[in-house]
């Protein structure tokens, strides 16, 4: 039927309304009047989040790879003693190597760069003590500043050990109780366990490397000597990926994709940590 002859808006709209009820396109909504039901359409909660994205955004972690490849030039400057608070030690040292030559600080950067890039995908501001970018060092006392200084959530320094030949296999290094002189530990040693444990059930399961044979207990170890720790006002832990004297350390550790592994375990490690994930 044609409704042309009628003039009024209010008859025109009560003529229309079945229409935009049956929710069909094309009704128009007087002024004033309710709007007819929509489907249902995507809202910003159904997209994947910012946080579900990137879930270390916002958060910070300093890798400290341990030593410096152009420590061995520089013996006269890395031997300086500086205060660790509960006593003095070199400045640095310039690590170890396998029998083939591969140093622990050509290997420390490496895995550094690797987990570097794994905790940037997830949102994560990253720093390092050294990027091979200086002659030497910096300083133990340094690396722990730079920590500090960042206000870091959590800080790692990545090592492989020398340990005798016979021996193999990984271990983390948690700080100690040490109130000395201006290092004073109290307030890490409780989250740093927690960061300690997750690394190491996290590197485990990544690299299928076993624990420390020949030193530490189930590849925890608690030392107070070490500037690092002792001088840390943010969580943060040692690992000793393995032992490069040992000939079967030695191959794994000199293996790029044994060390995407390594680098694997301990980023998950950090966001189980920085999430609170222990799962």
């Amino acid at each position: 039927m044609n409704h042309s002859h009628l003039r009024s808006p209010a008859l025109r709209l009560l003529l229309a309304a079945p229409l935009c009820l049956a929710g069909l396109t094309g009704c128009g909504t007087a002024a004033g009047s309710t709007p007819a039901a929509r489907p249902p359409t995507a809202t910003a909660s159904s997209a994947p989040s910012a946080s579900a994205a990137e879930p270390l955004a916002g958060r910070t972690v300093v890798l400290d790879p341990g030593h410096n490849p152009g420590n061995v030039d520089h013996t006269t400057e890395i031997n300086q003693q500086v205060d660790v608070g509960n006593g003095h030690k070199e400045c640095d040292t310039t690590g170890t190597e396998t029998d083939a030559g591969y140093t622990e600080a050509a290997y420390t950067l490496d895995v550094a760069h690797r987990v570097r890039a794994l905790l940037r995908a997830e949102g994560a501001t990253v720093i390092l003590t050294q990027d091979g970018d200086r002659p030497w060092g910096p300083c133990v006392t340094e690396r722990a500043a730079i920590g500090n200084n960042a206000h870091a959530d959590a800080a790692i320094s990545i090592h492989a050990d020398g340990g005798p030949a016979s021996g193999s296999g990984f271990h983390v290094i948690l700080p100690a109780t040490v109130v000395a002189g201006q290092a004073d530990t109290t307030a890490i040693v409780g989250p740093s366990r927690r960061l300690g444990l997750l690394i190491r059930d996290d590197f485990k399961a990544a690299t299928g490397e076993q624990f420390a044979d020949y030193v530490a207990d189930q590849g925890l170890d608690t030392r107070g000597d070490l500037g690092g720790l002792n001088l840390s006002k943010v969580p943060k832990v040692f690992i000793e990926c393995g032992n490069m004297r040992n000939a079967g350390d030695a191959q794994r550790l000199t293996d790029p994709q044994w060390r995407q592994q390594a680098a694997q375990g301990i980023a998950n490690g950090f966001t189980a940590y920085l999430t609170g994930d222990a799962g």
